[in-house]
């Protein structure tokens, strides 16, 4: 992200910093409101519904034409972006037995560590052919696709604090 808006905009390194800095404050931030939002509509619902705004964020900046609406996008995206960790985890927890948390949480971990490892390299290369953006193209739509697969999935498998017993 730092490199595509240098590239594009001529972002000086201060103003970068700036701005990931409000993105870290309002991602942390973010932690703390899903546990609220996750207790009115459900772990994944709150995964799901504050993840796709997200990603439909991070897919309409490569379009912007000027600074001001991508930092908005990006302050919008850091929002909403990682609503889903504290949810997932909780979700995965809830959903395995006790002596499966361990290889649950590890499972879950693995990918996500394995894609960070490998976007900095895929995505340089992506902006070295093309200032376009198709990083944040790429990744915006992937994500959709994994929230559309999570919530067709895990949708009716409930945690025990969702399930509503009968009258």
């Amino acid at each position: 992200m730092a490199l595509w808006l240098f590239q594009r905009f001529g972002l000086s390194l201060p103003a970068t910093g700036a701005i990931f800095f409000l993105t870290g404050i309002l991602s942390g931030g973010s932690y703390l409101v899903a546990v609220q939002i996750s207790k009115r509509i459900g772990l994944v619902n709150t995964m799901v519904f504050t993840h796709l705004p997200s990603s439909l964020c991070l897919l309409l900046i490569p379009f912007m034409s000027s600074l001001g609406p991508v930092i908005a996008l990006l302050l919008i995206r850091s929002a909403l972006s990682q609503m889903d960790v504290p949810t997932r985890t909780s979700y995965v927890m809830a959903v395995v037995s006790p002596g499966e948390r361990a290889a649950a949480a590890g499972v879950t971990a693995v990918p996500r560590s394995l894609a960070a490892a490998a976007s900095p390299m895929l995505a340089g290369s992506l902006l070295a052919m093309s200032g376009f953006g198709w990083p944040l193209l790429i990744a915006g739509a992937l994500k959709i696709v994994y929230d559309m697969l999570l919530l067709a999935m895990f949708r009716k498998v409930r945690p025990p604090e969702e399930r509503r017993e009968g009258p």
